[in-house]
């Protein structure tokens, strides 16, 4: 109780001071347009800062203090949890009134003039409307989970809910319509998780010092790695976004474009803030003087409310009309236009690079060559074919979704089913043979007194969570299953029309093959260890289901998502029947070469296994002199002289 006191009595005057300034800078630029919502602006800013809160104290809890040593967290971190779940009560309250404030705003009627049943109607009329409804139910969880946990482990699973709540509400704003607006909302998404990771961070490191927490200097030190991150992805979401709204010429003849630079401004200055921090912050606490940290970050925490009440001014601003040519009907549906039919030479060089994917490819093979490089200065060895495999998987990864193939994916059935067999076999095949657990293992430091980034991994493939989907039963349930339930169920008609559906698709087919094929192929050890029979058993169960799964589609007299493609009306998409059949075809022999890679990398890796076995044998006879063998010799001779 004395810790959320002095919690409360810390942190409770700072973020209400920065809630006041973040309302009063969001309604005075938002006064620039006409007829500005007020009441709606207030409940954004209480909302976000709510949103802020909660997500920094949880991320104090997971991943910038330590828990003890069963797992539990220890004082700091559950005095972070109790604010969390007191701010996630804000966020939740935010949440829902956001539904009222922005169905009134988004028909221009005030809220007072709506009964509570033909409120939820119109709301559910109301993309975004409903996307507040959804963040609500998802904060209630948050909610309830913050008055429950204990552990660390579900600390984490708590910090990473908090952000998926925030993700509804980003991906059906002005973002998610009009032309780009697959680079739009991507941007956004990069910008918004950097922006409540950076904010909420430093509130709840603040916060930490002001009550005198333990591991200060620990805490300061891994904030100010992740704040220059968040810093970076800022910066560049935040231009790339801008660029798609508005052109150089609007920056200043608009009142978007005029709010566009305040908050550049704003996050110019505040990275002369966290470089200020880095150079004399974190370095005051280590040397036991806190005081020049606390001084910098509140001053940074009321500069970055104040960036927070330019970008809610922002957001209810309409971007300039730019050009007076109306966007075709395919780039309102899928983001961008399409040059003609998918020829070998488009799908090669005709690209878009997904910021999303195409970002993840690319930082995960930094990522895996900055750890081989680590290995490689020190004296270990590490495989050549491990390295290969894993950046071949990043640039699968890369083509699926950048390049030609990734740009007709959405438009067209038979290449969805191209990038679909791509990043469900290819990918993930490669992925786990690269053996990516073990390089992080190798590579990241032992942490002998505080849990670190390796004993985060090794806690992650130790975990229920992990042993569950590894699970044979479940691993071939989610990777054969969801071919069906996606395609036979309606819910990828559903999806058809959402750019962020179309991201968790991708995910979902990264995921669900890497967790099938790491216990057949993975280089790194499995939760759940198969025999080499197991294995092979396991692979040839799924075959006959993906056979089936093509065959369907090729004889399939449906057409899926036939309102969406009709409505795109591509002229060298005459027959949408037969392209799906293509697409069936595709999904039945994309099958054969996976299973080519698999039997290879399976009999190589016994090959090994059994290479391993007689060199073990060998050191073992060259150490005992063969006891084994004369052993077994003598029963011999005895069992001679019997006879």
């Amino acid at each position: 109780m004395a810790i959320e006191r002095s919690t409360r009595t810390g942190l409770v005057p700072l973020v209400v001071i920065g809630f006041a300034v973040a309302a009063l800078v969001a309604v005075a630029f938002s006064a620039l347009s006409p007829n500005p919502p007020l009441g709606l602006l207030i409940v954004r800013v209480l909302t976000e800062t709510g949103a802020v809160v909660t997500i920094g104290s949880l991320l104090l809890a997971a991943f910038l203090v330590p828990p003890q040593k069963s797992g539990t967290l220890a004082a700091d971190g559950y005095a972070a949890m109790r604010t969390a779940g007191w701010f996630a009560l804000v966020w939740l309250v935010g949440a829902v009134l956001s539904v009222p404030f922005n169905t009134a705003a988004a028909i221009d009627r005030p809220v007072s003039s709506f009964g509570f049943s033909q409120m939820i109607a119109t709301a559910m009329l109301v993309e975004q409307s409903k996307a507040w409804m959804l963040t609500a139910i998802i904060v209630a969880l948050l909610a309830l989970g913050c008055r429950l946990v204990l552990s660390w482990g579900w600390a984490t699973v708590l910090l990473f809910l908090a952000i998926f709540a925030l993700v509804p509400v980003a991906v059906t704003g002005h973002s998610s319509s009009g032309g780009s607006h697959d680079m739009a909302t991507n941007s956004l998404l990069f910008h918004l998780i950097a922006v409540v990771l950076w904010v909420g961070g430093l509130i709840a490191l603040l916060a930490h010092g002001r009550r005198g927490g333990a591991h200060l200097s620990l805490a300061a030190t891994r904030f100010s790695k992740l704040a220059l991150v968040c810093w970076v992805v800022m910066a560049v979401s935040g231009v790339v976004n801008a660029l798609v709204r508005i052109t150089p010429t609007d920056l200043v003849t608009s009142t978007y474009g005029w709010l566009t630079l305040g908050k550049l401004a704003c996050l110019l200055l505040l990275g002369v803030f966290g470089y200020f921090q880095r150079e004399r912050g974190v370095k005051g606490v280590a040397d036991g003087k806190p005081r020049a940290l606390l001084k910098l970050a509140g001053l940074e925490v009321l500069l970055m409310m104040f960036t927070i009440g330019l970008a809610v001014a922002l957001a209810r601003t309409p971007p300039p009309g730019g050009s007076l040519e109306l966007p075709s009907r395919t780039e309102l549906a899928i983001g961008y236009d399409l040059d003609g039919p998918p020829t070998l030479a488009r799908i090669l060089f005709d690209w878009r690079f997904d910021l999303i994917y195409g970002t993840a490819a690319l930082v995960l093979a930094a990522l895996y060559l900055v750890g081989v490089r680590k290995l490689v200065k020190r004296g270990d060895k590490w495989p050549v074919g491990r390295t290969v495999a894993w950046l071949c998987g990043c640039f699968s990864l890369l083509f699926a979704t950048s390049s030609g193939m990734g740009r007709y994916s959405p438009a067209m059935f038979s290449i969805h089913m191209e990038a679909h067999m791509v990043l469900s076999m290819l990918t993930p095949i490669l992925f786990v043979l690269g053996g990516p657990v073990t390089l992080a293992l190798r590579a990241l430091p032992v942490s002998k007194e505080v849990p670190g980034p390796r004993e985060w991994v090794l806690a992650f493939v130790h975990s229920p969570l992990a042993r569950l989907l590894t699970n044979p039963f479940v691993a071939l349930a989610l990777f054969v299953g969801s071919f069906y339930a996606l395609y036979f169920s309606g819910l990828f008609e559903a999806a058809l029309p959402f750019h962020w559906a179309h991201l968790a698709m991708n995910a979902h087919f990264i995921l669900v093959g890497y967790v099938f094929y790491w216990p057949v192929i993975g280089v790194d050890p499995s939760p759940n260890k198969l025999p080499p029979l197991g294995r092979l058993g396991l692979l040839f169960a799924s075959i006959p289901f993906h056979a089936f799964f093509g065959i369907v589609l090729m004889s399939s007299q449906n057409v899926i998502g036939e309102q969406f493609y009709r409505g795109l009306a591509l002229p060298w998409v005459q027959n949408l029947l037969e392209d799906q059949r293509l697409g069936g075809g595709i999904a039945w022999a994309a099958g054969e070469i996976p299973l080519l890679v698999v039997m290879v990398a399976l009999l190589a890796q016994w090959a090994r296994q059994d290479t391993r076995e007689a060199k073990r044998l060998d050191r073992k006879a060259d150490a005992d002199g063969d006891a084994d063998l004369e052993a077994y010799n003598a029963m011999l001779r005895k069992m001679a002289g019997k006879d």
